[in-house]
């Protein structure tokens, strides 16, 4: 689940979400609640935690896992120590670590790591959120592949905002 400029961008190079705050989205349902009612964990990267921290609250309830080389257990806040933990483990170590901790459906969050776990294939499908907004440049969803991956379109949903949800599943 992550939202897109039309340009394929998920966040400005210093990684901002500005773009993405400024439609009038009230009354509107993505799903965001029930999205998180139905994952077991989450998977980000340095990028998106730290823009994430920057918010006025702690928006997950689920656990989160940050695949990071560069940060240490160190850096995560008191108050968030028993929600968030540093791995360096790779796409598959970590899959690996989830099904041991009986984590089965895992949600991908942020460019480079999206990127990484569907190169491993360990994506199975997802929600992009198209919002109507060209920003020319920033970090992209998606980039450089080893091969094509084929998706199968399962559903659109346009919104008021201008908005628009797809959902795809991994052929």
């Amino acid at each position: 689940m992550m939202a897109m400029t039309l340009d394929g961008f998920v966040a400005r190079k210093d990684h901002a979400l500005d773009w993405l705050m400024k439609l009038d989205t009230e009354g509107e349902d993505h799903g965001f609640t029930e999205f998180q009612g139905s994952i077991d964990v989450i998977v980000m990267g340095t990028g998106s935690y730290k823009t994430i921290l920057g918010f006025d609250e702690w928006v997950y309830q689920k656990p989160v896992v940050v695949l990071s080389k560069s940060l240490t257990d160190s850096d995560v806040p008191g108050h968030l120590k028993e929600k968030v933990e540093i791995s360096q483990l790779s796409p598959d170590e970590l899959m690996a670590e989830f099904k041991k901790r009986g984590y089965d459906r895992v949600y991908v969050d942020g460019g480079a790591i999206i990127r990484s776990f569907l190169r491993a294939g360990h994506i199975a499908d997802m929600k992009v959120t198209i919002v109507p907004v060209l920003i020319g440049e920033g970090i992209r969803m998606f980039g450089e592949l080893d091969k094509d991956i084929d998706l199968e379109l399962l559903d659109v949903t346009p919104f008021k905002s201008g908005l628009v949800d797809m959902r795809y599943k991994v052929s």
